[in-house]
């Protein structure tokens, strides 16, 4: 099966279900798809309903969802498409990082495959789009990192942003507003365990930068070997 032979909506869902298994790890649950597309459960049990009859998912009775081994590599090509045309409106067409989700909704499934190899090279075939999120590569394959998320990270940690949630345009504004983007370095000087307000400081001693625990959890760092948390 291709791409083509699937509608839109098809399409969404395969790319949906990848994009929430990345952040939980697995197993997807038709009211998490609901959610994350913004539709009613009814219509979500529908569609997931065909692609299962399509060998597409595998759904058990009041279960979770995963992708078959075709369906994950379906998924993965629109995955690709939406990062490259996420990262194309940004590098490309000056977009911000918190304005390009909804308008590479619509571009990802009008651009031709010839279109989108052009749009990968102009762009130095990159491995990250705006986000920090990973952008497959033609075969499907990913770059290895291993990530941990801001939450788990302790006292003295310093840690370099590398992806962030983007399911949010409004706290991604706030976010950069921070300084909170991909690439910036931060020393942790509280993991807001108590408080629900993690502190962050960046080459200043004297100004931690707090961010809500609920946000932090939508961040993924690494840690940066051999670099000291200035202050704690």
């Amino acid at each position: 099966m291709n791409l083509e032979d699937l509608t839109d909506s098809a399409q969404n869902y395969l790319k949906s279900l990848w994009t929430l298994s990345e952040w939980t790890g697995g197993a997807v649950t038709p009211s998490e798809v609901a959610r994350h597309l913004d539709l009613r459960p009814s219509s979500v049990s529908d569609q997931i309903r065909r692609l299962t009859l399509a060998g597409l998912v595998d759904h058990a009775p009041y279960g979770s969802v995963t992708l078959t081994e075709e369906g994950r590599a379906l998924a993965l090509q629109m995955v690709r498409r939406h990062r490259l045309a996420e990262t194309f409106l940004a590098e490309m067409l000056g977009y911000e990082w918190d304005e390009v989700h909804e308008d590479a909704d619509r571009l990802e499934h009008a651009i031709s495959e010839k279109m989108l190899e052009r749009i990968d090279a102009a762009l130095g075939h990159p491995e990250l789009d705006p986000h920090g999120d990973p952008i497959p590569s033609s075969d499907g394959g990913l770059p290895d990192r291993i990530l941990r998320p801001l939450v788990d990270c302790s006292v003295g940690d310093h840690i370099q942003m590398s992806r962030i949630r983007d399911a949010d345009p409004a706290v991604l504004r706030h976010l950069g507003s921070l300084g909170i983007v991909p690439g910036a370095e931060f020393a942790v000087t509280d993991t807001g365990a108590t408080s629900g307000v993690m502190l962050l400081r960046s080459g200043d001693p004297g100004r931690d930068i707090p961010l809500a625990r609920d946000i932090a959890a939508s961040i993924r760092v690494l840690p940066v070997s051999g670099r000291p948390a200035d202050g704690v």
